[in-house]
């Protein structure tokens, strides 16, 4: 079984628990505050296995699925198959502990912000996916067919003007630093592929 669906069904195994149980919510869940005072630093990875919601849970694991299976493979081509799992799985859970840092400087002395869900790690899956194919399409709201490049560029900026300007009570700092996490994760991993990513930009640009 690939580690993508392994993590998909974990993850939804471990968020409808905590649908029906408060307190694992609640010991689970991106707290900053709590962090800082308790150190409770677990929380920085378990959070991303938690959701708000069936929709939250459902939109992220569809996003994940769609895009951690052509990652996935990507890695096992350039690794082999135990080594491909096992950076693939590492890159997941590493992006979802990053994306949580910024908000634990950013919230540490604000006891009523609180965070879950996997977008951190969804978003530095999905950006290492635009690293690999930069022109394949994506559907801008599941609709508009848009580049992938131009889909993260949009998406990069968005997220870091919703992060300051909006109070929707979404992650923005997640999803963006979960996005820079991914990338520089990929590059760290395999610097040809910064290289590669270039070539693709301009070589297969859809004249």
């Amino acid at each position: 079984m690939s580690i993508t669906i392994i993590l998909l069904l974990v993850t939804c195994a471990v968020s409808i628990l905590c649908f029906n149980n408060v307190n694992l919510f609640d010991r689970l869940k991106h707290y900053p505050y709590q962090e800082h005072q308790n150190g409770e630093y677990y929380r920085w990875l378990t959070s991303g296995f938690v959701h708000g919601d069936y929709m939250h849970l459902i939109i992220n694991m569809f996003v994940f699925h769609s895009f951690g299976t052509a990652v996935e493979q990507h890695f096992i081509g350039q690794f082999g198959d135990v080594g491909g799992k096992i950076l693939f799985l590492g890159t997941y859970l590493l992006v979802i502990v990053l994306a949580d840092i910024p908000t634990y400087f950013k919230q540490q002395e604000n006891r009523y912000y609180t965070a879950v869900g996997a977008s951190g790690g969804v978003s530095g899956i999905l950006f290492i996916y635009i690293l690999m194919y930069p022109w394949n399409m994506l559907g801008l709201y599941a609709i508009i067919p848009v580049p992938a490049i131009i889909f993260g560029v949009l998406y990069l900026w968005y997220e870091s003007w919703a992060a300051k300007n909006q109070n929707d009570h979404i992650g923005h700092d997640a999803h963006f630093y979960g996005a820079i996490a991914g990338i520089m994760i990929a590059i760290i991993s395999r610097p040809a592929i910064a290289v590669e990513f270039v070539n693709k930009l301009y070589y297969e640009f859809p004249w």
